[in-house]
């Protein structure tokens, strides 16, 4: 598999929110999401409910786009990344495998009924001043 830099998948680990970025009829949506990344897969988990209108946004058109950034005011040490991706609805031994893998980061998920979903990345651009002012590293998905 085409999986990203070794920099990307540790930085992407080492945080648990994502900004997701839907649009539908050309009106764009931004939503906070908590996530677990799936390595192996490629993907990150979330869970959300229906009645939420980013949810309402993929059932409707689910190319969506996304960051995950490291909060600082320091230039030198600036980093994140920014996505694209397809979301949906997980089935199967990748449904229990994502929902396995969100309980166990986030132990309060185990009393809630979870509506799992997956984004599949597609692109990634990570940005790291810490390698070099306005450094970034792509990767894409073959």
């Amino acid at each position: 598999m085409n999986n990203p830099n070794k920099k990307i998948v540790n930085f992407i680990k080492e945080h648990h929110v994502l900004t997701l970025a839907t649009s539908v009829n050309n009106v764009p949506y931004c939503a906070n999401c908590f996530y677990v990344y799936l390595e192996d897969e490629n993907i990150f988990v979330l869970t959300s409910e229906e009645s939420t209108k980013h949810i309402s946004d993929i059932h409707k058109n689910n190319y969506v786009a996304g960051s995950v950034v490291l909060e600082t005011s320091i230039v030198g040490k600036i980093q994140g990344i920014q996505f694209n991706g397809t979301a949906y609805k997980p089935d199967g031994m990748l449904k229990k495998i994502a929902k396995k893998k969100y309980k166990k980061k986030y132990l309060v998920a185990k009393l809630m009924n979870l509506n799992i979903w997956i984004i599949e990345i597609n692109f990634i651009k990570f940005t790291d001043n810490r390698l070099g002012f306005g450094k970034k590293l792509i990767w894409k998905k073959k």
